[in-house]
């Protein structure tokens, strides 16, 4: 669909309904798929875009998909939309200790994400990834998780409250166009029929990540379930 039909569907609203509640993270995620004429905030179809660039909407989702999908299905009806998501690589907590002092206390978190971790969030799409319109995109980043202490925090024992998540560097990022770029994240050979113990292995991934690959494949209807070993479900690709 062309830039020029899209705007047919703009009507005007506050620009603020989606500003008030945006986290830095979104924020600088957003100015990065922008640049050039794109527009911002922007209704269409009974919903607000992120982005709006040479006839693409870009949605960010800087947290879980759940609940998405008739949103990106109502928009990629229209036109094609990439829904993009965030993994970081590498985390640096900023934890504000006091806030009279400005004391603050830095350190990396031992959690590092990997672009295959977004199947943790295609469990809730999977469906969506054979619409034509439809394409998601991972990017990898290194962060900061600000947090401060609030005294009040569990029953008065005192705890960490975060404020925000801040863009420090995009590291990396892949394109998912279709239910078979997924199949990218298995790295070594896989024989037919598999068990996701098996999928885990060709994969290199814990199996929890292997079954979430099964499932995304299984209901997106690229895997199909032939059997049983044991209690474990055998699969075979549908190619």
């Amino acid at each position: 669909m062309s830039s020029q039909r899209l705007a047919l569907r703009v009507t005007e609203t506050s620009p603020s309904i989606g500003l008030l509640n945006e986290g830095a993270l979104h924020a600088a995620l957003k100015q990065h798929y922008g640049g050039g004429d794109a527009q911002f905030e922007v209704p269409f179809s009974g919903f607000v875009a992120d982005v709006v660039r040479d006839g693409t909407i870009f949605e960010i989702q800087t947290s879980s998909f759940s609940g998405l999908e008739r949103k990106m299905r109502t928009l990629a009806e229209q036109c094609p939309v990439v829904l993009v998501h965030p993994i970081a690589a590498q985390k640096t907590l900023v934890r504000v200790k006091d806030m009279a002092s400005g004391e603050v206390i830095r350190r990396k978190s031992p959690k590092k994400g990997k672009l295959c971790h977004i199947l943790s969030e295609l469990v809730y799409l999977p469906n969506l990834l054979n619409h034509p319109n439809f394409a998601v995109e991972v990017a990898l980043i290194e962060e900061e998780q600000h947090s401060v202490f609030d005294a009040k925090a569990r029953r008065g024992r005192g705890g960490w409250r975060t404020r925000g998540r801040h863009l420090v560097d995009l590291v990396d990022c892949l394109r998912i166009d279709s239910l078979e770029d997924l199949l990218q994240f298995v790295a070594a050979p896989l024989d037919s029929p598999f068990s996701t113990q098996d999928l885990a292995i060709a994969m290199g991934e814990p199996v929890w990540l292997a079954r979430q690959l099964a499932y995304c494949l299984r209901h997106g209807g690229l895997a199909t379930v032939c059997g049983k070993q044991g209690n474990a479900l055998l699969y075979e690709l549908n190619h």
